[in-house]
């Protein structure tokens, strides 16, 4: 059963959160103290440094001769579901699209795990669960962090294959729906080129190849081998040049969501239709999904409920800060974000006590 010290021990995981925030959005709003290059200047470095050093501590300190092999399937499942199912749902919509495709994986696979769902995680089922939530963010930082920012590239790199033409004819002048009909046409058609597809997924390798959050999270793969395997020790000098930015990672994050929620004249960023939209993904569809992938893998018993637990979690701050560098629906995630942890803790513990029924 949770006590009250369990439940001051998340909300003092989340408070701090919520400062940063606060004093970005002030900074911004009230002070004035940040221009609009100066605040993407900062999500830059959150996005190039923070985040893969961050990236870089989490999978180095992971033993990975010793990971819940049903809960990892049952993650992957779950993902490949999702992508699917929202593959299939924008297909057949008029709004739809690849940046769809990854805000919603996003919004319903991608919890905030590393800040909230340890210490909530261990309140609720013991340090068994601390390990296993452990394994989740490890999976998110090496292996679905990187399939993020692939996609992100891809779609960048398939608009930027779009050449328009430099002059408009009078018909399209005229008609100018049909003028983008014909360019959304042209649009889809471009990518089934076998040479435009090879020439696009040349340049997501090459940025991609360029990207340090992909170096940092080989190396720290490669680490943690070395060091569970053989007990290797890495130096001093070393570990604490990367625990200095890294242990900033999360707080430099929030900050950059509050910069940006400034920038907006509300701080509902994306609209009360699809803040429902997104909560109802972030917590009905994904832990729902978490649930089928999980027997469908075959886990039971308290890793199941752990899994189904975590996947009621927020939504991660980490996707926000790659869409707003990409600029692909960073108001969405933003609003899941805050919205999300005002009410995740009611949310975990009514899924806390429907699972213990």
């Amino acid at each position: 059963m949770i006590s009250l010290i369990d439940v001051y021990h998340v909300v003092a995981a989340t408070v701090p959160l919520y400062v940063a925030m606060g004093l970005a959005y002030v900074s911004v709003k009230w002070w004035k103290l940040f221009t609009p290059e100066q605040c993407s200047g900062i999500n830059k470095f959150v996005a190039k440094f923070s985040i893969p050093l961050l990236s870089f501590q989490v999978i180095s300190a992971n033993n990975p001769y010793k990971m819940n092999l049903k809960l990892i399937l049952s993650d992957g499942l779950q993902k490949a579901i999702v992508f699917l199912a929202l593959t299939a749902i924008t297909k057949f919509s008029t709004h739809g699209g690849l940046n769809s495709i990854i805000t919603g994986l996003s919004l319903s696979t991608l919890p905030n795990t590393l800040i909230l769902g340890i210490p909530l995680l261990k309140a609720m089922y013991g340090e068994e669960a601390g390990a296993l939530v452990s394994q989740i963010v490890v999976l998110q930082s090496l292996v679905w962090y990187n399939l993020l920012l692939f996609l992100f590239e891809f779609g960048a790199a398939k608009a930027a294959s779009v050449t328009p033409s430099s002059e408009a004819t009078a018909e399209e002048m005229e008609a100018p729906n049909e003028a983008q009909s014909k360019d959304e046409a042209e649009d889809e058609e471009r990518p089934r080129n076998p040479k435009k597809m090879k020439s696009i997924l040349l340049t997501v390798g090459r940025k991609l190849f360029a990207n340090p959050n992909t170096h940092a999270t080989m190396l720290s793969l490669i680490w943690a081998s070395i060091h569970f395997r053989w007990g290797v020790k890495m130096p001093e000098i070393v570990t604490q040049s990367i625990s200095i930015l890294a242990n900033g990672g999360l707080g430099m994050a929030t900050f950059s969501l509050g910069l940006f929620m400034a920038s907006r004249p509300s701080i509902i960023a994306c609209g009360t239709r699809m803040t429902a939209v997104a909560m109802g993904l972030k917590f009905i569809a994904g832990p729902a999904v978490m649930a089928l992938s999980s027997f469908a893998i075959g886990l039971r018993g308290r890793a199941l409920r752990i899994a189904i637990v975590q996947a009621a979690l927020p939504q991660g701050i980490v996707p926000f800060v790659f869409a707003k560098e990409y600029n692909v629906h960073p108001e969405i995630l933003s609003t899941a974000v805050i919205f999300g942890m005002l009410i995740a803790l009611p949310i975990a513990l009514a899924y806390y006590f429907l699972l213990g029924l």
